[in-house]
């Protein structure tokens, strides 16, 4: 099985995205990258076995919505949304735009994280990055392990 060239995602996709909604930082590029490589190892578009998770980042449409709901559309932060809008280049966004609008779909998953009272993980830890993960993003009861998954935020750092 192939993806896409991680360095390319990390650096073409990721740090744009991360530096149009404003919440680009070494520690969150690498959570991003590392995010899509334990989410879809960077080859999924839409969840194996038919589940409702979506793009790189297998954000789920209900949690999109909420990030749109009660986050994106609440006083302070308007720029991030119209920055989101301007991707996708509609006022009206979908969660069906993550499969194929890869900085779309990298921004919505900083903005998940953003949500987060915890402090992002150093650049460079990836066990951290990965439990931040593993605690924030895939929830406690999802099926990350944040072991097993050290080896993707790694990637993500070394890339």
């Amino acid at each position: 099985m192939t993806g896409l060239d991680l360095r390319q995602l990390k650096m073409e996709v990721v740090r744009p995205a991360l530096q149009t909604v404003g919440l680009w930082s070494p520690s969150a590029e690498n959570l991003v990258t590392g995010t899509a490589l334990a989410e879809s190892r960077v080859v999924y578009l839409r969840q194996v076995g038919g589940g409702p998770a979506l793009g790189l980042w297998q954000m789920e449409p209900a949690t999109h919505d909420d990030c749109w709901k009660n986050w994106l559309c609440t006083p302070g932060r308007s720029r991030q949304a119209t920055a989101l809008r301007q991707m996708i280049g509609c006022l009206e966004p979908s969660a069906d735009l993550m499969v194929w609008n890869l900085k779309y779909a990298a921004g919505m998953a900083r903005i998940q994280y953003q949500r987060v009272p915890a402090p992002l993980p150093r650049a460079t830890d990836a066990a951290g990055l990965s439990q931040y993960h593993k605690d924030f993003y895939n929830t406690p009861g999802g099926a990350a392990d944040p072991s097993a998954n050290v080896v993707f935020f790694s990637e993500a750092i070394s890339a």
